[in-house]
């Protein structure tokens, strides 16, 4: 049922990339039959040609047996459907969770750098404690990955001797801007936020670790010392260096680095820690970012990752946990014409293709919100 990925071959991975591939497009396939819009043949047509699934080092909740897991477990939804195939898949990803663990925590005992492969939602130990949560929310796995993410919190000496955050890599960032010596990244795709987010999503559905709060608020401690405010609103750097943080301005308010995914994850996390000021702060830097047009005005595609379908699902969550829920719900109308002013995926897939914009879109239709959580791997709820 498993393979390791040859290094060479592209093809594959594409194949099984929740991101970019058929395993990303069959969400909105699954969405679809649960809501009676669409067939199940429909889904398994799309997962048919799917295999053998990858699961060496390069596996991850959005490549490989992680994967797929996620988009069965998603088709399940209360059913038997898919039992056997997701019985085997449990097996193969409690193993090789283990496996990712075992090597982080030879990493930190060695006093070398994270990567982000090793802990961020994409790549690590992040998603692949999203997917045990829904699909193994009892198991020692879980329990161990949520462990490591508090050790990943506690700070660590620098090649100079200074103090540096325990998730400071020693490469650049996503978009290969220079950092020399390395950075400590904010963003919930690759950054903090991430690990945050699944301690508070852990937490508020009962699964706890020693030291659980202690690291949401190291975490949270972290972000209020890099956070800056003026008369626009509050906003973070997408990460720091040795050189100091990257700029705030101008951005993008996308998902996957900027506002709404970083207030989202502190909004979460506010509410596990019962922090009522912290969460007024994550939810008012959200509206000011809804009120800037010249942030608004950079989103210029549908996508979830950049685009406006990220943000439309992100205001979706911060309102079914807001203190005044219609101060969001209010700006969906607004959200959906700039969504459908937008241009086109050029793609098919998830994360920034067309399944991906329509399903944020279609759940963002009035009194049709979605029948399964198909933004866990989001983390945003």
């Amino acid at each position: 049922m498993t393979t390791v990925l040859p290094s060479t071959d592209t093809t594959i991975a594409t194949q099984q990339s929740l991101a970019h591939g058929p395993l990303g497009v069959a969400l909105l396939h699954i969405e679809r039959a649960h809501r009676g819009l669409a067939s199940w043949q429909a889904v398994h047509q799309q997962l048919a040609g799917v295999g053998p699934l990858i699961d060496g080092d390069e596996a991850n909740l959005y490549l490989g047996a992680p994967a797929m897991a996620y988009v069965l477990h998603l088709a399940a939804t209360d059913s038997d459907r898919y039992a056997g195939a997701l019985n085997t898949l449990d097996g193969i990803v409690a193993a090789h969770t283990r496996r990712r663990l075992a090597a982080a925590h030879a990493r930190i005992d060695q006093e070398r750098y994270a990567a982000f492969a090793e802990y961020d939602l994409f790549r690590g130990l992040t998603g692949l404690g999203a997917l045990l949560l829904r699909r193994q929310p009892d198991s020692s796995e879980l329990r161990s990955a949520l462990e490591y993410l508090v050790r990943l919190t506690k700070p660590i000496a620098g090649a100079k001797g200074q103090p540096l955050p325990g998730w400071w890599v020693g490469h650049a960032p996503a978009s290969k801007t220079a950092t020399p010596g390395g950075h400590a990244n904010a963003g919930l795709a690759h950054g903090i936020t991430g690990p945050l987010a699944l301690l508070a999503l852990a937490k508020r559905r009962g699964n706890t670790v020693d030291d659980h709060d202690a690291a949401m608020t190291r975490i949270c401690l972290w972000l209020d010392r890099i956070r800056q405010s003026d008369h626009r609103g509050t906003r973070w750097p997408r990460w720091t260096s040795e050189t100091g943080p990257a700029p705030t301005l101008p951005a993008a308010p996308s998902w996957c680095y900027g506002t709404p995914g970083m207030a989202r994850a502190q909004q979460l996390a506010a509410i596990a820690l019962g922090d009522k000021d912290r969460q007024r702060m994550a939810e008012r830097a959200l509206l000011y970012c809804l009120n800037d047009p010249q942030q608004l005005d950079q989103l210029s595609t549908r996508g979830l990752c950049h685009g406006v379908g990220g943000v439309l699902r992100t205001v979706q969550r911060f309102a079914e946990d807001a203190e005044v829920p219609h101060a969001f719900t209010d700006r969906l109308p607004q959200l959906r014409q700039r969504f459908l002013a937008a241009a086109p995926p050029g793609e098919t897939g998830f994360l920034e293709g067309e399944a991906g914009a329509v399903l944020a879109f279609q759940s963002a239709e009035p009194g049709a919100g979605p029948v399964t959580d198909w933004d866990a791997c989001l983390l945003l709820n």
